[in-house]
């Protein structure tokens, strides 16, 4: 079987990938358990400068990569650029941090000597989404190799070739045959990954229904698994806030990837008395945005992945509007593209309320005052992130613990930080990504007790 990457934007073909035989896979397989024996064995100094290595890659090879994320997946080349630098700061942060995070972690009882040491526990299978083709993956990786596991890529089937490069940055990096290798293969073939000894842990960035299949897999087999799904996140305008900056904040936190992010601001609930203002200012910003070819460097609006997302926006639009949504702005779908939308006087019950919408469409919410505004914003099975724009900065962080999401932000959008930990409640998924709670996820804390 072969598959095909297309271009979003121009419709031709990106890159076509033969599928790995079954005999390949388990080859692959036997080899991933073979090199972890040696691999785990590398003093983490020596890790360490690997995954610095990767990142100077990355950072030589930005246009060549940035490219062919805008090829596969129509993100515009300067969101490209900037995805592949955040690649090569994440190898950076876990290149000068690791050392510490797995140092042994002392403990004072009534033995001799009791600590906590920090082991590699095996091959780490990585199913992995297309929106943020090289960021997705090493934010798993840099944290997952450096502790001295490896690794395994289950990509998404659009974005092959991104898979490619990836498994080229490893190798020209330095790594060691087998510590990271990229896997060309159809989601049915993750049971026999999952089931393989050698695999002892899966990390899922996707949808809530990839998500709930891979976690039924790796419980039938008792191995650990991460996953981070999808989000609604809402974005919340206090009376007293900056309405200026919290527009420019709100374009960025809904544009960016052209709105196809987990974490972006999904849900704007505004307290009524600015909710005129601020959808005003916001609907006029958003109808300046340049729509274009995603490989002109002037364009901030390209297409979305694949036009099956187009469709399934466009469906949550039109819905939304039978049941009262007002059309602001937008609403039009030529193919992949679909125009940036904005819906008012959306409502719970609604379509755009109720659902995650993976694209360009933002939904107006209007609160009573700031407790409404938490009100709305809980009455989701999501839980991402929540952004709360206001001056009064004191209150904001004394009420964070309303908000049952998985991050909290005070005046600038949800996004990921390598210094900070990641990830989501509800069926948003569970366990953290990033920072030292990252590299937690799969390390064997063992204790040693000495009498």
């Amino acid at each position: 079987m072969e598959f095909k990457s297309v271009n979003p934007y121009s419709g031709k073909e990106a890159g076509i990938h033969k599928e790995h035989t079954e005999e390949e896979l388990s080859e692959m397989l036997n080899t991933a358990g073979e090199s972890f024996n040696s691999w785990r064995n590398v003093p983490i100094v020596e890790r360490s400068e690997l995954m610095r290595n990767a990142g100077q890659v990355l950072r030589n090879n930005t246009e060549e990569y940035a490219r062919m994320i805008t090829l596969e997946m129509g993100k515009p080349i300067t969101e490209s650029r900037a995805e592949i630098n955040k690649c090569a700061w994440v190898c950076d942060y876990y290149a000068d941090n690791a050392e510490g995070f797995l140092s042994d972690e002392i403990i004072v009882t009534d033995a001799q000597k009791s600590f906590v040491r920090h082991d590699p526990i095996g091959c780490v299978l990585a199913v992995m989404p297309w929106n943020f083709p090289f960021w997705q993956v090493f934010r798993f990786a840099a944290p997952t190799l450096t502790a001295g596991n490896t690794a395994m890529l289950k990509h998404s089937s659009n974005v092959f070739g991104c898979a490619k490069q990836i498994e080229d940055v490893f190798i020209k990096a330095g790594f060691p045959k087998g510590v990271f290798q990229n896997l060309i293969l159809h989601h049915d073939k993750t049971d026999m990954i999952l089931k393989h000894d050698a695999v002892q842990a899966v990390s899922l960035t996707g949808s809530e229904r990839a998500g709930s299949s891979v976690a039924q897999i790796s419980g039938k087999y008792i191995k650990r698994s991460l996953l981070e799904l999808g989000g609604s996140n809402s974005f919340i305008v206090w009376g007293d806030a900056d309405i200026d900056a919290a527009v420019k904040i709100a374009l960025t936190a809904r544009m960016l990837n052209c709105g196809q992010s987990c974490i972006a601001a999904k849900r704007f609930i505004l307290v009524e008395n600015i909710y005129d203002e601020f959808v005003s200012k916001f609907t006029d910003a958003i109808s300046k945005l340049i729509s274009g070819d995603p490989l002109n460097e002037e364009t901030q609006v390209g297409p979305l992945a694949r036009k099956d997302l187009a469709d399934d926006l466009h469906e949550q639009i039109v819905k939304s509007i039978e049941q009262g949504a007002e059309l602001l702005l937008g609403g039009n779908q030529i193919d992949t593209y679909h125009e940036p939308t904005v819906l008012g006087n959306v409502k719970p019950g609604m379509t755009a309320f109720e659902e995650e919408t993976f694209g360009p469409l933002a939904a107006m919410i209007k609160a009573k005052d700031e407790e409404d505004a938490f009100r709305l914003s809980e009455l989701s099975r999501f839980g991402l992130g929540v952004t709360v724009c206001t001056c009064n900065i004191e209150k904001a962080i004394s009420m964070a613990g309303r908000v049952s999401d998985g991050a909290y932000f005070v005046n600038e959008l949800v996004k990921s930080d390598p210094r900070l930990p990641f990830g989501g409640t509800k069926i948003s998924g569970y366990g953290r990504e990033l920072a030292k709670d990252g590299m937690m996820e799969f390390v064997n804390r063992k204790t040693v007790y000495v009498k």
